[in-house]
C-alpha cells in the first residue's frame, strides 16, 4: 500500500483539522498569548497528527503486504485465512472475518457439489455394470448364431463395450488411488489378455499382431488398469489403419531403472504439429475429423491421466503415413519414481 493512497484516504480529516487549528489561532489572537506559544500549539498538533498517521500506515501496510505475500505463496488460495496473522486494527479484523466466513461458505458449497458428483459417479458405475449384462447376453446369442450379419453386430458391440469401459474408467480416474493394487506383473500376461480382449476386432480388420522379444519382463503396476490403457492404444491403432497389410508390433526393452513397452503400428500416423496435443482432453486432430473415423479425444487423455496416477510414463512418436509408436514406461521395482 503506497503512502499517497493512504494519505488521500485521510485527506478530508487533515483538512478538517487544519480548519480547526485556524479557528483556534483566530481565537487565541484575541488574547495576549505569546506568538511562540501559539506556534508551539499549532506545530505540536500537526506533528502529533503526522506521527499517528505514520503509525497507522505502518500497521496497515505491514498487514496488507503480508496478506498479499501469503496469497502469492499459496497454491490453494482459499487457505489464506489459515495463514494470515491477526491484524492490529479494526478494518483488518473485519476483513479477516469476512475472508473466514467466505471460506467456510465456499467449503460448504464444495462439499455439497462433491457429494452430488459422488452420487452421480456411483450411478454411472452401477449403470455401466448393468448395461454389460445385456451386452454379454447379446454376444452369447451371436456366438450361437454365427453369420456375416452377426459378425458385424459383434464388431459394433465391441465398440460399444470399449466406449462403456471408457466411461467407467473416466468416472474412476479421479480416485484411482482407491481402486488400484500395485504388484509384480508379467508384461506378457498383460499383453496376451489385451489381445484376447480384442481378438474379434483384430480378426475382422485383418490386423497382424507381432509379439517380439523382451515381452516376458516383470514390472510393478496394476494389471487391470494397464489392460485398459493398452486396449485404448490398440483401438486407436485399429481405427487409423489405412494400409493393405496392417500390423501392430508389441515388444519391450529394459533400461537402467525401467522397462519400456512399445506398441508400434503402420497406420496413417500423426502430423508433427499435433503430437504434443494428442493427450489433451477432447483433442482429435486431423485424423479424428476424417470421414468414418470420428473420435471423442478421450482415449489417449485417459491413458495419460491413468499413467500419471499409476506412476508410469507414456509418450508418442509418429510419422505421417508411416506409423505411430507408443511407449509406456514402467518402473523395474516399486520404489522407482518415473
Amino acid at each position: 500500500m503506497k503512502f499517497r493512497y493512504f494519505f488521500k484516504e485521510k485527506f478530508i480529516y487533515v483538512i478538517i483539522l487544519v480548519l480547526i487549528l485556524i479557528t483556534i489561532e483566530i481565537f487565541l489572537s484575541m488574547y495576549d498569548i505569546d506568538l511562540w506559544i501559539r506556534i508551539y500549539i499549532l506545530l505540536s498538533v500537526l506533528i502529533g497528527l503526522l506521527i499517528c498517521m505514520l503509525i497507522e500506515y505502518n500497521i496497515k501496510n505491514s498487514f496488507y503486504k503480508n496478506l498479499l505475500n501469503k496469497l502469492d505463496e499459496l497454491d490453494e488460495k482459499y487457505l489464506l485465512n489459515e495463514v494470515i496473522s491477526n491484524p492490529g486494527f479494526i478494518g483488518g479484523k473485519i476483513l479477516k472475518n469476512v475472508i473466514e466466513d467466505t471460506g467456510k461458505s465456499m467449503l460448504e458449497n464444495v462439499n455439497k457439489y462433491k457429494h452430488l458428483a459422488e452420487d452421480y459417479k456411483e450411478y454411472i458405475e452401477l449403470w455401466i455394470h448393468e448395461i454389460k449384462i445385456p451386452i454379454a447376453a447379446s454376444k452369447m446369442i451371436i456366438e450361437n448364431n454365427k453369420s456375416e450379419a452377426t459378425k458385424s453386430i459383434d464388431e459394433e458391440l465391441d465398440k460399444v463395450e470399449n466406449y462403456i469401459d471408457q466411461a467407467l474408467y473416466y468416472a474412476r480416474s479421479s480416485t484411482v488411488e482407491k481402486d488400484y493394487y500395485i504388484s509384480k506383473t508379467n508384461l506378457k500376461d498383460i499383453v496376451n489378455n489385451t489381445i484376447i480382449k480384442n481378438k474379434n476386432i483384430l480378426i475382422q480388420n485383418n490386423i497382424n499382431i507381432d509379439i517380439l522379444d523382451g515381452i516376458e519382463k516383470e514390472v510393478y503396476t496394476d494389471g487391470k488398469w494397464i489392460i485398459f490403457i493398452l486396449n485404448q492404444i490398440i483401438h486407436n491403432s485399429i481405427k487409423y489403419m489405412n494400409k493393405e497389410i496392417k500390423s501392430i508390433k508389441i515388444y519391450a526393452k529394459e533400461e537402467k531403472n525401467k522397462v519400456i513397452l512399445f506398441i508400434d503400428d503402420n497406420g496413417m500416423g500423426i502430423k508433427q504439429n499435433e503430437i504434443k496435443r494428442v493427450f489433451e482432453k477432447g483433442f482429435t486432430g486431423e485424423n479424428g475429423r476424417i470421414i468414418g473415423k470420428k473420435s471423442t479425444g478421450i482415449g489417449l487423455y485417459l491413458c495419460k491421466n491413468l499413467c500419471t496416477k499409476l506412476g508410469l510414463g507414456i509418450d508418442i512418436t509418429s510419422e505421417r503415413n508411416i506409423g505411430t509408436s507408443v511407449r509406456i514406461i514402467f518402473p523395474k521395482n516399486s520404489h522407482v519414481d518415473l
